[in-house]
């Protein structure tokens, strides 16, 4: 049974951050588009195999129950609910980021 993956209004304003910055930064909405097309696939594949992320490095976010996906050098993060068959994504970013009290 596939599950349905859902992003948090912040996990959106997240990405479109992202994908706004590398427009930006690379000069090139094509670039930032397949970047997007990139997470969004990522993602999706959420639907079939929802446990396919890692548990997060951070013992505070696994014991919240927290999983992270990672594309090239962002992180998706999100949670699970076997109920539902869902998978809500909360964050989106920047691998490089401390992010363990951003989420």
């Amino acid at each position: 049974m596939s599950y349905k993956v859902l992003r948090t209004d912040k996990a959106d304003e997240q990405l479109h951050d992202i994908i706004f910055y590398i427009a930006e930064d690379s000069g090139s909405v094509d670039i930032a588009l397949n970047y997007l097309e990139k997470i969004e696939n990522s993602i999706n594949n959420l639907e079939n195999f929802p446990y396919m992320g890692a548990k997060p490095r951070y013992a505070t976010l696994r014991r919240q129950g927290y999983r992270v996906l990672v594309v090239e050098r962002h992180l998706a993060f999100y949670k699970i609910d076997e109920e539902a068959k869902t998978a809500i994504i909360y964050a989106v970013m920047d691998g490089r980021r401390e992010y363990k009290d951003l989420i």
